[in-house]
């Protein structure tokens, strides 16, 4: 899979304008709220995002987690500033999700908003994150589902080079394969959005789907949420419960007592 090219930056920085459009505000405000509901038992001290410092600030912060660190290979490249130009009081550094400068077992809660759709190296990407996680730890991750009207967008000549149309886009089975590789077990998968994404006058008129396709197909969501808990095998070892064989001869002499005063 090749990556999306843009003359305006890497596509998750396009992605963060995107949101700005009516079809992007609408996907915003429903993974805001997925994010919000996925983060309600998880606390600890980072949380790390990997992109799209300008997104989802809110939802982090309405957490018990403590802080929000973004990584993304254009982040705080607009003067201290996201890299779609919003401004953010998180730590902001500069690195590749599939390389990422943290320490191994140093993290809480990684987030993936859409990174896996905009990246060569999608499996490496979540061998990283399985690195930098803590047992116990969550990973929350956002892509297109391919098999939705979303998927079809990619198939219009007019918008298969264009973000978000021209990602990998994969399917969410194919993701939880990876994720039980990896050691992960799948806690949560959300599908958002089934609506098509269409102009905002269209959009109002097909608000019916939305109650209608979490209910009758599911799995035609145009986006899916998935949340995974990373588990670890327990590295305490067992004391050996060594029995002794009972033996067959009594520890002290006995004194024979067949015989005994006829002999004597």
């Amino acid at each position: 899979m090749k990556p999306c090219a843009h003359r305006d930056g890497d596509p998750l920085s396009v992605l963060g304008k995107w949101y700005k459009t009516p079809v992007g505000r609408h996907l915003a405000h429903a993974e805001t709220a997925c994010l919000e509901r996925l983060l309600r038992d998880s606390f600890g001290l980072y949380l790390v995002q990997l992109g799209l410092p300008g997104q989802f600030e809110d939802a982090v912060a309405a957490s018990r987690i403590r802080r929000r660190v973004v990584i993304g290979e254009h982040v705080g490249e607009s003067g201290g500033r996201g890299g779609d130009g919003q401004a953010t009081s998180d730590a902001l550094i500069r690195g590749r999700p599939f390389e990422l400068p943290l320490a191994s077992g140093s993290v809480d809660a990684v987030l993936l908003p859409h990174t896996l759709d905009f990246c060569e190296e999608a499996h490496h990407v979540l061998r990283e994150v399985e690195r930098v996680l803590i047992p116990e730890g969550r990973v929350i991750l956002f892509c297109f589902n391919p098999l939705s009207t979303w998927g079809l967008m990619r198939w219009l000549p007019r918008r298969s080079r264009r973000v978000p149309w021209c990602g990998g886009q994969l399917t969410p089975f194919r993701i939880g394969d990876w994720l039980r590789l990896l050691g992960f077990q799948l806690e949560t998968r959300d599908m958002l959005v089934f609506r098509p994404p269409m102009a905002k006058a269209f959009m109002s008129q097909l608000d019916w789907l939305e109650s209608a396709g979490g209910r009758y197909w599911p799995v035609l969501g145009g986006v899916y949420a998935i949340r995974a808990v990373k588990r670890t095998a327990p590295l305490t070892p067992l004391r050996p419960n060594w029995r002794h064989a009972r033996p067959l001869l009594p520890g002290r002499a006995v004194k024979p007592t067949a015989r005994e005063q006829t002999h004597a």
